[in-house]
């Protein structure tokens, strides 16, 4: 077997998860991409409110938590439910379609801070909860102090991992426009809060690989396609072209191209 591999934990992981972004999915196909990757995954979102909108979402739910992968419903269609202060109706939604964690997250509407901890400390008595910070809309700039400060209330409010919004696009919030790594405030971030504690949005492959290179293989990503969840795994390992040389020693260089 090959040497020089990163020391990937079995799940239930505490630092190189991945979270891929299901946007509507069919249960064979979750079917499928559970068998064939399922170890990989860490958890599952369902987009925005592709769930609200599907068919068999309940059955798909299961198959993912068969594979021992946490499932939750993206925070658009949390942030619909408490628009119309019907967030008791998202708790019983969520409950019915079986999913076993949640997410948070104030990406379309003003929401103040304490009101989003104190969903967040709700939630946190039956659930996994994940929170996001960063809005959806480019014209919306956050700066660091602000990320940090918002990413440090809502660990202590009882968030398991924040994430760092970019939406399936990767041209906001952690990003710039073109889909480059927001640099500035990246290092801001993550000079305050523990990297593990978050989880990178990371759609495109370049985005992967640039995380990767600055904190490592066992960096937590997410909004990941179902398509690219194996090759990522490959970029982690250094089994790709990309990432071949980050994990091996330095006498390993000489045979660099």
């Amino acid at each position: 077997m090959l040497d020089h591999l990163p020391n990937r934990m079995e799940k239930p992981r505490s630092k190189g998860v991945t979270m891929v972004m299901d946007k509507g999915l069919g249960v064979m196909q979750a079917n499928d991409l559970a068998e064939t990757a399922g170890h990989l995954i860490d958890f599952i979102k369902l987009g925005f409110g592709t769930s609200y909108v599907s068919r068999n979402v309940k059955e798909k739910v299961g198959i993912y938590r068969q594979h021992n992968i946490r499932v939750f419903v993206g925070g658009t269609l949390l942030e619909a439910f408490v628009i119309r202060n019907r967030l008791d109706q998202y708790l019983k939604y969520i409950d019915a379609i079986g999913c076993d964690a949640a997410e948070v997250s104030d990406g379309c509407i003003r929401m103040e801070q304490e009101q989003k901890c104190s969903i967040i400390r709700q939630l946190g008595k039956h659930l996994m909860v994940f929170s996001e910070v960063g809005a959806k809309d480019e014209n919306v700039t956050l700066q660091a102090g602000e990320w940090v400060s918002s990413m440090r209330s809502e660990l202590e409010a009882g968030s398991s991992f924040v994430i760092g919004e970019a939406r399936e696009s990767g041209t906001v919030g952690i990003y710039e426009k073109n889909g480059s790594a927001n640099t500035g405030l990246i290092d801001q971030i993550i000079l305050e809060i523990d990297p593990d504690k978050i989880i990178w949005e990371a759609p495109a492959k370049q985005q992967q690989i640039w995380f990767i290179r600055k904190l490592g293989a066992l960096v937590n990503l997410g909004n990941i396609s179902p398509a690219e969840i194996i090759p990522l795994e490959t970029l982690r390992l250094g089994l790709r072209g990309d990432t071949f040389f980050e994990n091996l020693p330095e006498e390993f260089l000489k045979y660099k191209l």
